[in-house]
């Protein structure tokens, strides 16, 4: 990093989800081949602690289908954007978001570019580059900007993620719906003709939608983190989790009492709501709720 004399960090937003992922890898590379800056480094940068990152399955699934592995990515808590932008070393560009949080407040004029595909709540400085555009993928438009770039940069794996993220954000181009727009249609339509090789977009929906709801590699403790809502009161705060498997499956995880009281005392959680939703075979949803709570008025309250 201390090689060069600016550091262009491309981030996507504090929910990481596949588009902001793939947006911020698929722009750096860009950047990284068509930059006319030799001084600068074009870095990626996971939104996320690289601890959360597994909770992403649908991602962490994708970017292993293209070898990519997880050591090769750079996660929020291993970069100081404060530090390098005191040192006057960073420029910024958001993907896939256009407002920082307060927390980040301080980086707001490190902002050089901002792509994103939600209607703008603020004005950016003057120097700024803003891309806002109602399409249904943030990956749309880095799809359309890799296309505008000289012939020849965009390669295989670049396509495919892009390719894939486009088709999940746009449940699969499906009119019905209400995502997609000519725009994600086209780019998908242009990265299936310059790699025709690209799998079946049925295939691929498929794959990531499974991908999406499979946590059989996660641990309990994960599981309960990754689509996780807290409601807090005066008097209490409560945890409600939503589990991708059906509940006797998760009732029947080794350890799983012994993993729900670490998981309440750690964060002093009054008591966690698992509501489980499994799906048939016509994809059908099925709910089901379990309470625990180390307070047995507060089991039956809920």
């Amino acid at each position: 990093v201390r090689r060069h004399q600016e550091i262009h960090v491309v981030m996507g937003n504090e929910a990481c989800d596949l588009d902001s992922t793939v947006s911020a890898l698929a722009l750096a590379f860009f950047l990284a081949k068509t930059s006319p800056a030799p001084k600068a480094a074009f870095i990626p940068v996971l939104n996320i602690p690289r601890a959360d990152f597994a909770l992403r399955t649908e991602t962490t699934f994708l970017l292993r289908e293209q070898g990519i592995p997880a050591a090769s990515l750079i996660f929020r808590d291993e970069i100081d954007l404060g530090e390098l932008h005191r040192a006057g070393l960073l420029a910024l560009t958001l993907v896939d978001h256009h407002v920082l949080p307060g927390a980040d407040a301080a980086l707001e004029e490190a902002v050089v570019e901002v792509l994103d595909h939600r209607p703008l709540e603020r004005d950016r400085a003057p120097g700024c580059q803003v891309t806002a555009e109602p399409v249904g993928s943030c990956a749309t438009l880095v799809t359309e900007r890799i296309a505008q770039g000289p012939p020849g940069v965009l390669d295989r794996v670049t396509a495919a993620l892009l390719h894939g993220t486009i088709l999940l954000d746009c449940v699969n181009l499906s009119p019905a719906a209400g995502k997609v727009t000519p725009r994600d249609a086209a780019c998908v339509s242009l990265l299936e003709a310059r790699f025709p090789e690209l799998p079946a977009r049925d295939t691929v929906f498929q794959a990531l939608q499974v991908a999406k709801f499979d946590v059989s590699g996660l641990t309990t403790e994960q599981m309960l983190r990754k689509d996780l809502k807290v409601l807090s009161g005066d008097e209490l705060t409560l945890a409600v989790s939503a589990i991708y498997v059906d509940l006797e499956s998760f009732l029947h995880r080794p350890g799983v009492l012994q993993d729900l009281d670490a998981f309440c005392q750690a964060r002093d959680y009054a008591g966690l709501v698992a509501m489980t939703i499994s799906f048939n075979e016509h994809n059908e949803p099925s709910r089901q709720l379990a309470v625990y709570s180390r307070c047995e008025t507060l089991r039956s309250a809920v």
